[in-house]
């Protein structure tokens, strides 16, 4: 599972014109789904980003979460953080998991967000997107689900 995480002060999404999520000051995360993905990915991903420390303290240092200072997440399918640009012009896409299998487990995703209790808004599966957003820093985190502590190479 891959996330890139923007530290915002506000990002919403819409489709068809209309906004169907819409967050003040927190995280938007465009999560892609990958073949071998399975919920522990799921579980370390959330688990990082909630508790990610880049949101200022009174020091003006990294050390709160978006869980600290009460932000918000929006969440956004995106499957295009699997392409593979190695060779060609076009990229591909073999490493994204199939739709049925990422709409359920994103599905999953912004279910386990909601259990920790922040504000949670999404945009809609499958659809064509218009994502707006004001990076704050700009602060923007890639994340991978394989590298979790204890992995080779860590």
């Amino acid at each position: 599972m891959r996330a890139l995480v923007q530290r915002v002060s506000e990002a919403s999404v819409s489709v068809d014109g209309k906004t169907v999520g819409s967050i003040g000051k927190g995280l938007l995360v465009f999560l892609a789904v990958g073949r071998n993905d399975e919920e522990s990915d799921i579980n370390y991903l959330v688990n990082k980003i909630t508790n990610l420390r880049v949101f200022y303290d009174d020091e003006e240092k990294f050390n709160r979460s978006c869980l600290d200072i009460g932000g918000h997440v929006l969440l956004v399918s995106q499957f295009t953080l699997y392409a593979d640009t190695r060779k060609g012009r076009r990229p591909s896409f073999i490493d994204a998991a199939p739709p049925e299998m990422a709409q359920s487990l994103f599905q999953t995703a912004y279910a386990k967000f909601q259990e920790t209790g922040l504000r949670v808004e999404g945009g809609k599966f499958q659809a064509y997107m218009m994502v707006s957003l004001v990076n704050d820093g700009p602060v923007t985190l890639m994340i991978d689900s394989p590298e979790k502590e204890g992995s080779p190479g860590r």
